[in-house]
């Protein structure tokens, strides 16, 4: 289906989506003003944490808390370059969500296999459970490469045909 151009389309549809639009920019703007509060939080939270496990002459105590901070600190990062997308396009990319699932699987598995040290001889329900947690993961991640792979590939068609045309 193919838009109408703006100046077609009646004097109070055309403000009704020029107000509908400005609407839209502005709760971009502020999902990403809250989304870079968030990961500048994080960081300073994870510095914070290096901070006092290297005073206690502890530095490896905080090693999985910051890891998982940086994680999820990138994992914002790429949610901000999402919303930052989807402003400039005024629409939804498939390709950034799915980096964002992927960072967030990868996260996860990093930050459980890391509790697996933690874990006391005695756990293996808990053991096990972790284990099934990290077998979905991995094949969540062999799915979001494969539509990552895909996805590229329809897009690099997709350009090859336009510029035939």
């Amino acid at each position: 289906m193919q838009e109408t151009p703006l100046e077609d389309v009646h004097p109070v549809r055309r403000r009704v989506v020029q107000g509908l639009s400005l609407v839209e920019d502005i709760v971009y703007v502020a999902l990403g003003i809250l989304l870079a509060v968030a990961a500048f939080a994080l960081v300073l939270a994870a510095f914070s944490s290096v901070a006092a496990a290297l005073h206690r002459g502890q530095p490896t105590a905080q090693i999985v808390t910051v890891l998982d901070q940086v994680l999820l600190t990138l994992l914002i990062i790429e949610l901000l370059y999402t919303v930052q997308v989807s402003f400039r396009a005024h629409g939804l990319l498939a390709e950034p969500f799915l980096v964002v699932a992927l960072i967030a699987a990868i996260r996860r598995i990093l930050v459980l296999t890391a509790k697996f040290a933690e874990l006391p001889d005695t756990a293996e329900t808990v053991f096990r459970h972790a284990f099934i947690e990290l077998g979905v993961l991995t094949v969540m991640i062999v799915v979001l490469v494969g539509s990552l792979i895909v996805l590229q590939r329809h897009t690099k068609r997709q350009a090859g045909e336009s510029t035939t045309n």
